[in-house]
């Protein structure tokens, strides 16, 4: 399509030789023919509507080998397309071959078929019908469009009678009649007439009849390139035009049919030469606005808009499904697209007719959607047609009006404006005359579509922006500017009435469409041009009458009264003050507001973007979404930096994410913060309060104002000259006394005033004070003051000078009831000197609407003398008040004050002190000089009065002295003279107000105390810190017993037999352990084929394998005690620290199953929230009766030897544990057990050789208590240094864990014959033949994993346990423990070490400490083992094993201490949740000799001078070489037969690292381009949804059915076999991380964000994306605390299809 390529090339290309074209000229117009013949015989024009879809498609389908046919000929290039061009467009051939009038008889048939086909079209073959001869268009505007538009004009309103009749009967009365136009308006050879002159235009004809088949469409868009076939299609696709409006209007597929259309016309019309072209030749745009006023035609009713009965206009129908379906939009796209040519525009433009018909189709939209109030009851049925209304006026009349003003932008172009703005108001006349337009609008009536208004309105503003037209020459006359405000202004009385819920009854809808008034898409359509044409009529109407107009659209006349009573006929009570906040309000607005009065655009763009930033931080492809700025332009970056700093993505601590963001700069809150700017953007109310609050902080943040700030007064643009009439508002009586009225009110405390309404008065008085005239002075002024004012309120009409004109006496009308009545008795007068004559004489009286009726009339009748006696009597009836309101009388009220003395006696009640306001500038008089202070700009009500006085003081001498003058005299209270009975009313309640307020706000604040307390202790995750721990015990220490609160009954007690308590708690299955890995460095994700993440190394399954292989040569029950499981699918038990009955919890959980509209969770799997704060659980732990942690009697140390302690520790444990009575607490116990073991899944359950054996069960029992003695090590970061009890600790339920525990594991006892304690304190007699006489052995004792066996001693004791007894196990075990040190260390190291050592050790043996000396010890180890074959057949692996580190004292010191410390900071763990005690915090170099001593292992009396050693920790409780001597012996009868395993089980893995997620590349791109095309290995396709595990990197198709194994989806599947139920899984196709959590899942987010700190969910936008490492390092937190059920609060079951 590129113009410069043809050019270049055009020169040199070779000929086509004509014998190689000559077959295809002879055969395709054959072809063609044949293809059109199939097509006239499968058209059947159907009894109905439009051919069935079945019918047409068979037809397409017996020709889709004809048409791939043709469009593979369209890519053999140029000279195939010009062959096929000369056939298509040849009229010779065509002529020939169709006419129908030769022998054939087939062709006669064919030929009569299309004809039909095109009488049901309702097409007319020329031939036919001579009537329309075809007239050949002059150039320019069609002769055409000129007779046929302006003849029309006068016919378009009015309704075909004899057509109006019949339907009258046919139709019920409740639907709206269609109107029909009388036929004038259309222009019958644009609409009717259609003759086919070649195959091109009739193969388009059956194209837009079988409705746009695609083949066809692509056929006949490859044949573009061809610059000849190009003009020509396109000539034929606009002489069909109107054709394809009427089928589109048909079609039952009207979308696909639109997208088809518009594939088409984009290429034909973008082109601007080609559409200019076009334009001249066949008139397109007379087509185009013609078919469009066509196609609105036919939906067309009856305005009810103000006068019901007699309207003659017309609107479409939003109802019908051409507008709620946006049938129209190709077209109207089509013709958007073809304005936006210069070109073109100018022509349309210049051309009268088409404007005068497009002003009538945009009157069709002018005052759609008519709106009711609603005054009874509630709309049964809410319409949502105002969709469709403003999504019209936005793409029908709104757009192609951006398009047109897009042109009018330089001088040259007046022209073009002024004909508009004449079309325009000629139809608002016409608009006016047909709804019987006089004054007054009709009552509670509202339509949002003012559409020739906004044209008119943007046109104006373009016209003095833009082409320096004087504003004057293109504004109608006075009469029509009042006319041309009423609309508008009834639309923003009905904002303020909608949004005082005077509309509720009609429903939410109504809402809608106040809300998409001012939203972002369409506010510069609607809402702004129509506050730009209220200031235009403002500025050239008289002030007075716009001003009370207002006030009395507003509904408020009443309310301004200085009557402390008063009635509002039109408006209750309680709608009263949002009324009056409205109206002023919208003063302000209208006078404040500079967007299309002299603003530049930059101006605006950052005015706009400022005001958005304000409501709430923006992320950058939203910080203005206003339409016709587009982030990326030049000028929005710069803005944007200029005014905006950029936030990066932060995490909120209850773990919701943030997107980079933008925030206002300081000084942007300083000085551009504009309220006025903010009311006028925001959709919600609370954005308005968002951005106060906003504010406020900043304020208090930089320290420029402590209090709660008031909206501050922002200096405006400087008017253009041509708008300065719109100021003489602030300077007219009519606003002056509204404001002294206000005023007063407020300072005598009238009901229905806020804060809101003083501080619009108090902006306003300021506005008004920075506009003022310049040529006030001061002489001129004081000279004949008081004779002039006998009439009126105020002498003259600038504000500087009225402000301090002092009011005496006014007369006001109240109701009887009122105090005022009460006063007017003679001895009222006599207070002052005044007789009472005169106080009648000069009493002033108002009436806002008289004046507004005495302006209006002299505006009208400006010609006639009577002016003021002609009231129209249609409008005045409408003020008489209704007979049954209590009669009003007049009375007369003692004023005596001017707004100065209002301000400054409003000063000192602000400020709640008497004599509060002192003039500034008596101590500093260069204050009146420059008065623009920064004290000023930010600050509260007694701020702007300051401000105000100032502002006044500066401005004029007399003011000045008159502000100083009231000042001097001491002002009296503010209560007038005498306070009557009804007021001192009014004063006690304000009193008894003041207190109530304070009361509440004392309430408030304990209350908010009370909740951060609650919000500390409950909602902390992960911040050890700063906590408070939660009181589960709140016993005093004298008191032994725990006491529980419960938090369904709010009753508390301790826990008993029969009514115990329990801790609200989760149960998940986890394998987080499980992923620990030995390496520091976690894995990455596999990004290429090479890369793959291989499990071996994991905690999981090293501990699998040696559970196997002890399976192998030992017994299995034996084999079960030897190890802990629950590293994969372990039950890890958290709480969060609530109490409850186990009887309330029942009957919570029976309301919960009654009540069916239940959230996330399901109750029949036993889940629940905690009642108090909300956070998911799924059990409740029994709280075991009994004493408190902290302060056990059995915690005193004893003075027994370890011995005697050894024997009790032997008797205890074998005392059967005899089953406890059914109480009702052994049964919670039993079913909490029985919960906990359906946690997780079997197959994390069995590991024994014979399914159901006991073993099994004990082994799992004390597995779940080494979980989560695990788990929270790691939440601790891994070790113990930090000490304290950490957050886990705080909520931790281990202690009553373990009570249940050990419960359940004491009812089976174990074999004292098997016990290990036994092996490990008594020396039995040594049986070298005992062998292998059974078949398999025991495990021997130094393959037991020393942590289970800590676990399984405790937990066979009784409970509690006493300390001393637990001090004994671990003493003993922490033997048994170096031990196996010393046994690992001599296996790894060389051949030679060893005998080293051997030696060394030996000559030391005989030494007095011996047994504590790893030395000695460490040979003694050695020498025991290498009588077997363990250390044999070194030769093999000998590299495998060794260190290569020599070994020095200290390193293996080192490693002697590393081997053991993983033991005892469990152990050291589980003492402090045993017997509460501390955990002391310490550096990580001293953590084995501070836990040693806290565990008592150390002897108190150990000097520290020496290096620590972590032999002198043991205390032999037997004789050491002896019991070292039979623990080896197991071994050396093992090893003879099996040396290779023997030493492979010496070796345990104790030093774990933290587990991690997979590390991330930084780019989301890398991912994407492996993973988006890999293949799943299950079913190797590749997958619609991929996704990848972030735990174990394993490939998975999402939602894939093709991987469903027994109806499990392959990520639920997954989630089970990785996580034991938890997944976390990256969506490769939407970079979102998805988590599944057992029967839930949810969307957590993206941790990849775009440049500006943005999600791209679903990729959509393409940004490139980075990593974000803050978020992941949140996910990875959350998977390893486990928080994500609390966390996340959006989940959803996933029914197993993930």
């Amino acid at each position: 399509f590129c113009k410069r390529h043809q050019i270049k090339s055009s020169s040199n290309i070779p000929c086509v030789p004509k014998d190689l074209l000559m077959m295809s000229e002879f055969v395709l117009p054959r072809f063609i023919f044949c293809l059109i013949q199939y097509l006239r015989e499968g058209y059947n024009e159907p009894a109905a509507d439009g051919p069935s879809e079945k019918d047409l498609n068979k037809v397409l389908q017996l020709l889709e080998p004809q048409i791939s046919f043709l469009e593979d000929l369209t890519k053999m290039g140029g000279a195939m397309r010009s062959v096929l061009t000369q056939v298509l467009t040849n009229q010779q051939n065509y002529k020939d071959l169709t006419s129908g009038l030769g022998e054939n008889a087939c062709v006669k048939k064919s030929h009569e078929k299309y004809l039909i086909a095109l009488k049901s079209s309702g097409l007319t073959y020329p031939e036919d019908k001579l009537v329309y001869g075809v007239q050949e268009p002059s150039a320019g505007t069609s002769s055409l469009a000129v007779q046929g538009f302006v003849g029309a004009t006068g016919t378009l309103g009015q309704v075909d009678s004899s057509d109006e009749d019949d339907q009258d009967g046919s139709q019920g009365l409740g639907k709206r009649k269609r109107v029909k136009l009388s036929s004038g308006t259309k222009d019958q050879s644009i609409m009717d007439v259609l003759k086919h002159k070649s195959f091109l235009e009739e193969l388009l004809f059956w194209t837009i009849k079988y409705e746009f088949p695609q083949k066809m469409v692509t056929f006949l868009l490859n044949m573009l390139p061809d610059q000849e076939y190009k003009v020509a299609f396109t000539k034929t696709f606009v002489q069909h035009y109107a054709f394809i409006m009427k089928t589109l209007k048909k079609s039952h597929e009207s979308d696909t049919m639109s997208n088809r259309i518009v594939h088409i016309s984009v290429q034909l019309f973008s082109n601007e030469e080609l559409a200019r072209q076009v334009t001249e030749e066949c008139q397109l745009l007379d087509i185009m606005v013609t078919v469009l006023l066509y196609m609105m035609e036919s939906c067309l009713i009856k305005s009810e808009l103000q006068d019901e009965e007699n309207s003659l206009h017309v609107v479409v129908n939003c109802g019908e499904a051409l507008l709620k379906n946006n049938t129209y939009w190709p077209l109207v796209s089509d013709f958007i697209n073809i304005l936006s040519h210069q070109s073109v525009a100018k022509r349309f433009l210049e051309d009268h007719g088409l404007l005068v018909t497009w002003m009538n189709f945009v009157s069709f939209f002018q005052g759609m959607n008519l709106n009711k109030r609603e005054l009874n009851e509630h709309v049964e049925f809410e319409s949502q047609t105002y969709y469709a209304a403003f999504a019209a006026e936005l793409e029908a009349c709104a757009q192609p009006m951006w398009g047109l003003l897009s042109h009018c932008k330089v001088r040259e172009t007046q022209e073009y404006t002024r004909n508009v703005v004449r079309y325009c108001l000629e139809a608002l006349q016409d608009w006016f005359d047909a709804i019987n337009f006089v004054d007054e609008p009709a009552p509670n009536q509202v339509t949002f579509h003012l559409p020739l208004h906004r044209y008119y309105a943007m046109f104006l503003s373009k016209a003095v922006k833009c082409q320096e037209l004087d504003l004057d020459s293109v504004l109608p006359d006075q009469e029509m500017l009042m006319k041309l405000m009423i609309h508008p202004l009834q639309i923003q009385a009905s904002l303020a009435e909608i949004h005082s819920n005077m509309w509720v009854r009609n429903g939410l809808q109504i809402k809608g469409q106040a809300m998409t008034y001012v939203q972002s898409h369409f506010c510069n359509s609607m809402i702004d041009p129509d506050i730009y044409l209220l200031q235009v009529c403002a500025s050239r109407l008289d002030p007075d009458y716009f001003i009370s107009s207002v006030f009395e659209r507003f509904k408020v006349v009443d309310l301004l009264t200085m009557a402390s009573q008063h009635q509002n006929t039109v408006l209750d009570a309680e709608h009263e003050r949002s009324m009056l906040e409205g109206a002023l309000t919208f003063l302000v607005i209208l006078l404040s507001l500079r967007l299309h009065l002299g603003m530049s655009d930059d101006e605006i763009l950052r005015a706009e973007m400022v005001a958005q930033l304000c409501m709430n931080d923006r992320t950058h492809k939203n910080p203005n979404p206003k339409s016709g700025i587009i982030p990326g332009s030049y000028s929005f970056e710069s803005v944007l930096s200029a005014v905006a700093d950029f936030k990066a993505p932060v995490f909120e601590p209850g773990g919701s994410m943030q997107q980079g963001m933008y925030t206002p700069k300081a000084e942007v809150w300083d000085q551009e913060f504009d309220p006025v700017m903010v009311i006028l953007r925001t959709v919600y109310r609370r954005d308005v309060q968002s951005a106060m609050d906003r504010y406020t902080a900043f304020l208090k943040q930089s320290g420029k104002f402590p209090g709660n700030p008031w909206p501050p007064y922002k200096k405006r643009t400087s008017l253009h000259p041509s708008y300065k009439g719109l100021m003489r508002l602030l300077h007219c009586k009519t606003l002056h006394i509204v404001l002294f009225t206000l005023l007063y009110k407020i300072l005598m405390d009238h009901q229905n005033l806020s804060e809101h309404v003083l501080c619009m008065v108090l902006y306003l008085i300021e506005l008004g004070l920075e506009n003022s005239a310049e040529e006030e002075s001061d002489e001129e002024a004081s000279v004949g003051g008081p004779e002039r004012c006998h009439d009126s309120w105020f002498p003259g009409s600038n504000l500087v000078s009225n402000m301090r004109h002092f009011i005496n006496y006014v007369r006001v009308r109240v109701p009887e009831t009122a105090p005022e009545v009460k006063r007017d008795s003679p001895a009222s007068t006599s207070s002052d000197n005044l007789g009472s004559f005169q106080n009648s004489g000069t009493a002033q009286v108002f009436s806002l609407v008289a004046e507004r009726r005495k302006k209006f009339q002299e505006i009208i009748n400006r010609s006639s003398s009577e002016a003021n006696q002609v009231v129209r009597p249609k409008t005045s009836s409408k003020w008489s008040a209704p007979g049954s309101a209590p009669q009003l009388t007049t009375a007369i009220l003692e004023i005596k004050e001017s707004i100065l003395s209002l301000l400054i006696k409003l000063h000192h009640k602000l400020s709640g002190k008497q004599n509060s306001y002192y003039p500034p500038w008596l101590d500093d008089i260069e204050i009146l000089i420059q008065p623009e202070i920064p004290k000023y700009s930010h600050g509260d009500g007694i701020t702007a009065v300051e401000r105000i006085l100032l502002k006044a003081a500066s401005q004029s001498r007399m003011n000045k002295r008159i502000i100083e003058e009231i000042c001097r005299k001491v002002t009296p209270p503010v209560p007038p003279k005498k306070v009557t009975a009804a007021e001192k009313k009014t004063l006690d309640k304000e009193e008894r107000r003041q207190k109530a307020r304070e009361r509440q706000q004392k309430l408030l604040a304990e209350f908010a105390s009370r909740q951060k307390s609650f919000m500390e202790t409950a909602m902390d995750v992960d911040s050890p810190e700063n906590d408070i721990p939660m009181e589960i015990t709140t016993a005093e220490p004298q008191v032994s017993e725990a006491v529980y609160d419960c938090v369904i009954c709010g009753q508390s007690g301790p826990s008993s037999e029969d009514r115990p308590t329990g801790l609200v708690v989760l149960l998940q299955a986890s394998s987080v352990l499980g992923q620990c890995r030995d390496n520091v460095e976690p894995k990455k994700l596999p990004i290429t084929e090479e890369e793959q993440i291989y499990p071996w190394d994991t905690c999981a399954a090293v501990h699998d394998v040696r559970l196997s292989l002890l399976q192998r040569y030992f017994k299995d029950s034996s084999c079960l005690l030897a190890v802990s499981i629950g590293w994969e699918g372990g039950v890890y038990v958290q709480t969060c620290g609530h109490t409850l009955h186990i009887d309330c919890h029942k009957s919570y959980m029976e309301s919960l199953r009654n009540d069916q509209v239940l959230q996330g969770f399901s109750v029949d799997k036993g889940e629940f929230t905690c009642p108090l704060c909300r956070q998911f659980a799924n059990s409740v732990l029994p709280c075991y009766p009994g004493s408190n942690v902290e302060n056990n009697p059995w915690q005193r140390p004893s003075n027994k030897s370890i011995q005697d302690l050894i024997k009790e520790v032997e008797e205890l444990q074998g005392r059967p544990g005899a089953f406890p009575s059914e109480t009702n607490l052994s049964k919670e116990m039993e079913s909490v057990m029985k919960d906990i073991k359906n946690t997780t899944q079997k197959k994390y359950r069995d590991y024994s050789k014979t399914p159901g054996s006991p073993d099994n069960d004990f082994l799992f029992m004390y597995s779940v208590a080494r979980t989560n003695l695990e788990l929270e090590l790691i939440h601790r970061g891994g070790n113990l240094c930090s000490g304290g009890a950490s957050t886990a600790g705080k909520r931790s339920c281990l202690n009553q864990l373990f009570h249940v525990l050990a419960l359940h594991m004491r009812l089976y006892s174990i074999d004292s014959e098997y016990n290990p304690w036994r092996k490990l304190t008594q020396l039995e007699e040594m049986n070298p033949q005992l062998g292998y006489e059974e078949q398999q052995p025991e495990v021997p004792i130094l393959y037991h994993d020393v942590t289970s066996l800590l676990l399984i001693q405790i937990l066979m004791m009784p409970q509690p346990l006493r300390k001393d007894h637990f001090t004994c196990i671990v003493k003993v075990l922490f033997t048994l423990l170096y031990t196996q040190a010393l046994a690992e260390l001599s296996v790894k190291c060389s051949e030679e070490d060893r005998s080293a050592w051997k030696h060394a050790g030996a000559l030391k043996k005989s030494t007095c400490d011996a047994e504590k000396s790893y030395e000695v010890l460490l040979s003694f180890v050695i020498s025991e083992l290498s009588k077997g074959k363990l250390y044999h057949e070194e030769g093999t692996q000998e590299c495998a094993m060794v260190n290569p580190i020599a070994w020095s004292p200290e390193s293996m010191e080192k490693y002697l201490q590393d081997f053991c410390l993983p033991f005892l900071r469990i152990t050291s763990l589980l003492q402090h949740h045993l017997f509460g005690e501390d955990l002391p915090s310490c550096q990580e170099e001293e953590e084995f000799s501070v836990l040693a001593s806290c565990l008592g292992l150390l002897p108190t009396f150990y000097q520290t001078e020496h290096p620590f050693i972590s032999a002198s920790c043991l205390d032999w409780p037997v004789p050491a070489f002896d019991i070292i001597t039979q623990w080896c012996f197991e071994i050396k009868s093992f090893t003879e037969r099996h040396a290779e395993q023997g030493k492979a089980l010496l070796i345990q893995e104790s030093k774990w690292k933290l587990p991690h997620l997979l590390q991330l590349p930084e780019n989301y791109n890398t991912i994407f381009q492996y993973y988006h095309r890999k293949t799943c290995s299950v079913c190797t396709k590749v997958p619609k949804d991929p996704a990848v595990c972030l735990v174990c990197g394993t490939f998975v198709c999402l939602k894939g059915l093709c991987c469903k194994q027994q109806s499990y989806c392959e990520c639920v599947l997954h989630s089970q076999n990785c996580g034991a139920g938890t997944g976390i899984f990256l969506l490769i196709n939407a970079s979102v991380i998805i988590i599944i959590r057992g029967h839930r899942f949810c969307l957590w987010g993206s941790v990849y964000l775009d440049a500006h700190g943005e999600e791209d969910r679903d990729l959509r936008r393409g940004k490139p994306l980075y990593i974000c490492k803050e978020r992941y390092k949140v996910l990875e937190q959350q998977w390893i605390s486990h928080t994500f059920d609390h966390i996340n609060k959006r989940w959803g079951p996933h029914y197993n299809g993930l």
